[in-house]
């Protein structure tokens, strides 16, 4: 057995090993404006299902192991907000449906506009082969 040298560099180095393994391989790259379609594992009592979740990303923040994203979506008139960490083992799924052209980083003003002001323009992205 190594000895393990307690100093604050190597605290730190075994903290982001730590942090680098509990990421979730495989996600895509998620920007603020993308529409998400998240599949959830919910728990109900001794069951299990899936909630599927499509809406849009207003807010991304931390990062690593703690990646939570805010999605917004308008059900029935009312808006309603969701926190999901992206590397959760909730999460079952997650897909992006597509990237919208937005210039900040926060998206909060879509909380007060509705109708067609509260619309993303559509980005195409050309994949590289």
């Amino acid at each position: 057995m190594e000895n393990i040298q307690l100093g604050s560099r190597s605290l730190q180095y075994l903290v982001n090993c730590w942090d680098e393994q509990q990421l979730t391989p495989g996600l895509p790259i998620i920007r603020v404006g993308d529409i998400l379609k998240v599949n959830l594992i919910v728990q109900e009592a001794n069951k299990s299902r899936f909630q599927a979740i499509e809406a849009t990303v207003i807010a991304k923040t931390s990062s690593g192991s703690n990646k939570i994203v805010n999605l917004r979506k308008v059900v029935q008139g009312i808006g309603v907000e969701r926190l999901i960490p992206i590397h959760s083992s909730m999460v079952a799924t997650l897909q992006v449906i597509r990237h919208s052209k937005v210039r900040k980083a926060k998206l909060y003003y879509l909380r007060s506009s509705f109708g067609k002001r509260s619309r993303l323009q559509q980005l195409f992205i050309k994949d590289s082969v």
